[in-house]
């Protein structure tokens, strides 16, 4: 079969055929070429691998997200002439692959297997260009962050978030000064200039956590992506700088309701990125947390130094606890929400929504009262209620 020869003869893109959908198209295509029979179970490995997508779909997902030399070169801006020359000779073979659903089908039927209609897929333009494909690395990157805007770290790696919150900068009422330094800071970030590490602190339900999402994918276009690390995994923030070190974007490291215990040293690994060590801060990450604590080190009146204790330097130990929120450059502060920012971020969601109704002032006051009070949380969860018929 003339697509199995071309998949035989990648240079580059090979590592496509180590994924477990690609493993079993070479294996299906193998015993369909060696006449064998009994292929039902590698057919359904590869058809049920493909999911609702059709295979020219995954065959081109797989090269978005290749990390082989040729992207990683596109990505940084480091391309070669030998590396441009073998993607030159790979990617015809690619569209072979690509387009072979008739002689696939028709060795299909020749073996008695049975023919399941896939979706079209257009092939995109950069399948038959080089400089395309170029391009579309340089703005996209290659691997994982080709793949994915936003990700969660996890048991020690990136997990890829698909479907991330599509929260944007004009679904939220208010904060204009706030919005408008956390955009000018991260433009700054994406465009290599020098930016600030970002506290956001206020009042719970304010809108911390949506503005940086919002944030990020205002940006993610012009090569921002955003992982998301839990408190409790910021030990392990050299492993994660590590993974992101040849990468070529611009990162977000999101840390969500940040705050810590005295006794924790969970905080010191971040006080060293937030200022660095003998080693350089990476130039292209940035931390934005969100926090309702101010000082994000709980701190008691016993921790204030008196006569009586026996520590001598204890002013030294308190100022440690409440230096890390001094190592964020930028502090944003949202106050708790009054009733009238409650009603115009209300009016401002249900405008958007195309909700009319007379009473729904009092109706969301009524929200308000038994349920979260004035915040930006409980708007759009009163919002939700009456889109979803609860009032």
């Amino acid at each position: 079969m003339r697509c199995y020869e071309a998949a035989q003869r990648l240079l580059l893109y090979r590592d496509l055929w180590q994924a477990p959908v690609g493993q079993a198209w070479l294996r299906l295509l193998a015993g369909l070429e060696a006449g064998e029979a009994g292929l039902y179970g590698v057919y359904s490995e590869w058809l049920l691998g493909l999911g609702g997508g059709s295979w020219a779909e995954w065959l081109w997902q797989g090269v978005a997200g290749s990390e082989n030399p040729f992207a990683w070169a596109a990505a940084r801006g480091e391309m070669t002439p030998r590396l441009a020359g073998m993607a030159a000779y790979d990617l015809p073979l690619l569209q072979c692959c690509a387009n072979c659903r008739e002689e696939l089908e028709g060795a299909l039927g020749r073996a008695g297997l049975p023919i399941f209609p896939q979706p079209p897929t257009p092939t995109p333009d950069w399948a038959r260009d080089v400089a395309s494909l170029i391009a579309f690395y340089r703005q996209q990157g290659a691997g994982f962050w080709g793949r994915y805007r936003v990700g969660r770290w996890h048991q020690g790696q990136c997990l890829g978030i698909p479907d991330p919150d599509p929260v944007r900068l004009e679904d939220l009422w208010g904060w204009e000064q706030q919005k408008k330094l956390l955009v000018h800071n991260t433009q700054a970030l994406v465009q290599g200039l020098p930016a600030l590490h970002v506290l956001l602190y206020g009042a719970r339900g304010t809108g911390k956590s949506s503005l940086v999402k919002a944030v990020a994918q205002a940006f993610a276009q012009q090569g921002l992506r955003l992982l998301e690390v839990a408190r409790d995994d910021l030990l392990a923030l050299p492993q994660i700088l590590e993974s992101l070190g040849r990468d070529p974007h611009a990162f977000i490291l999101f840390v969500d309701d940040l705050a810590f215990e005295e006794t924790e040293g969970l905080f010191r690994p971040l006080k060293v990125l937030l200022e660095g060590d003998v080693a350089r801060a990476p130039a292209r990450v940035r931390v934005y947390a969100t926090s309702n604590r101010r000082h994000l080190i709980r701190e008691t009146f016993a921790d204030r130094p008196s006569p009586a204790q026996t520590e001598v330097h204890a002013w030294d130990t308190l100022q440690e606890k409440l230096s890390l929120a001094d190592r964020f450059g930028l502090t944003l502060t949202f106050p708790p929400w009054t009733q009238g920012d409650y009603l115009a971020t209300v009016a401002h969601l249900a405008g958007q929504a195309g909700i009319e109704r007379q009473d729904l002032q009092a109706q969301a006051l009524k929200w308000a009262q038994h349920h979260h009070g004035f915040s930006g949380r409980s708007a759009q969860q009163f919002l939700t209620a009456l889109q979803a018929g609860l009032i």
